[in-house]
């Protein structure tokens, strides 16, 4: 029932999203409102979308589209950078999460699982240390979350597949391993 609830979720919001954006350019355009427009219009958005990407999707036009966004400033700071998170949940194959970690957060006592994103070298201090990225996602959707930044010592590997822990926000918990097992940490 969870993927059936949290899809009939996303799509009421997409469908209201379009019909709230719709409604007052028909109304002003015919006067009359139309009832269940946003369903209609997400519905041939997303049948245009998929045929412009099935026929476009890799092409010099598709490119080019792609280029404006790249070289836009701001634009392509957000539009990268979305790109990459995207990337990193949709493509497990992009190694763009490293690895699945078990982390304190939001406070001690308080655990959270996360997908180590990149290592950052500390030099605030007189002795150098590492410091790791962690992307916490927030249920249901795993696109959106926190990133917060731990010492190497309070990141726990876990022996867990990217998948799984995706599985496990966007069920919201339900979709829960059985037991975490902590992986050797590298060094």
């Amino acid at each position: 029932m969870v993927p059936i609830i949290l899809t009939f979720i996303v799509l009421r919001f997409l469908f209201r999203t379009v019909d709230s954006l719709l409604s007052p350019l028909i109304i002003e355009i015919i006067g009359v409102e139309i009832p269940g427009l946003g369903i209609l219009a997400t519905i041939v958005i997303i049948f245009i979308a998929g045929i412009f990407y099935t026929y476009f999707g890799r092409s010099r036009l598709f490119n080019i589209w792609e280029l404006f966004f790249i070289k836009t400033p701001l634009v392509k700071t957000i539009y990268s950078a979305s790109k990459q998170l995207m990337l990193g949940i949709t493509r497990p194959d992009q190694k763009a999460f490293q690895q699945v970690v078990l982390v304190e957060y939001p406070r001690k006592g308080v655990y959270n699982l996360g997908f180590v994103s990149n290592r950052i070298e500390n030099q605030l201090e007189e002795k150098k240390s590492e410091l790791i990225v962690v992307f916490i996602p927030t249920p249901p959707t795993p696109f959106s979350g926190f990133v917060a930044l731990f010492p190497i010592d309070e990141v726990t590997p876990l022996d867990l597949s990217v998948e799984e822990c995706i599985k496990f926000f966007v069920s919201g918990g339900i979709a829960s391993p059985k037991k975490l097992v902590a992986k050797e940490k590298e060094n």
